[in-house]
């Protein structure tokens, strides 16, 4: 049984549409930020979406390097991924090297369509709170404490990297079985505009 990852790129006019759209939001996130807008709420929709993504992977989990049985370079653009295309077994350990090559901040995460739509809300709340900037990570902002119990908006997950323009990163999974899997990007307004790929398992 193999699992093949198709991406399917939609026309540079929607990436640029939804980038427009994403500034916007930015703009209003920020501003609602400096006028005070509660932390407890936001603490709380930032809890929700963590604990949606608490849950086993039922595809993978976090691998070895030691285990990794190949190695597969992907490369990030604005809006897309390289390859296009690729084949991973079941039971196969890979490490992931990614190189953001594009001028945005970028992700490339492993899930479920509902594991990215939760992690969608929560990098909507990274961005609208000034740590994702469009060309660069507030990292100082990342690591300050929000709310009463001192929930900070770092991005610390197994199955992804988020990477500025010119950064590289690693993922080691390894992946045990099929299903509903899609690799994405959920930076805001990326995903929508097409830098998502889907998982088939034959």
């Amino acid at each position: 049984m193999s699992i093949k990852i198709r991406f399917h790129q939609l026309p540079s006019l929607i990436a640029a549409c939804a980038f427009i759209s994403v500034g916007s939001a930015h703009a209003a996130g920020s501003g609602d930020h400096h006028h005070g807008a509660g932390h407890g709420s936001m603490n709380g929709s930032m809890h929700g979406a963590q604990q949606a993504m608490a849950g086993p992977m039922s595809f993978g989990k976090p691998g070895k390097l030691a285990d990794a049985e190949r190695v597969i370079e992907i490369v990030m653009g604005d809006n897309y991924f390289e390859p296009e295309t690729l084949s991973v077994s079941a039971g196969e350990t890979v490490h992931f090297k990614i190189a953001n090559n594009g001028t945005l901040v970028h992700e490339f995460n492993l899930g479920t369509p509902s594991y990215h739509e939760a992690h969608q809300g929560e990098m909507m709340m990274m961005q609208q709170h000034g740590v994702l900037m469009g060309d660069h990570i507030n990292h100082e902002m990342m690591n300050t404490p929000m709310g009463e119990d001192g929930h900070m908006m770092t991005h610390d997950h197994p199955n992804s990297v988020l990477l500025e323009p010119g950064k590289s990163g690693d993922v080691v999974w390894t992946f045990t079985s099929g299903g509903d899997i899609e690799f994405a990007c959920n930076v805001p307004g990326h995903y929508a505009a097409g830098m998502v790929g889907t998982v088939d398992v034959e």
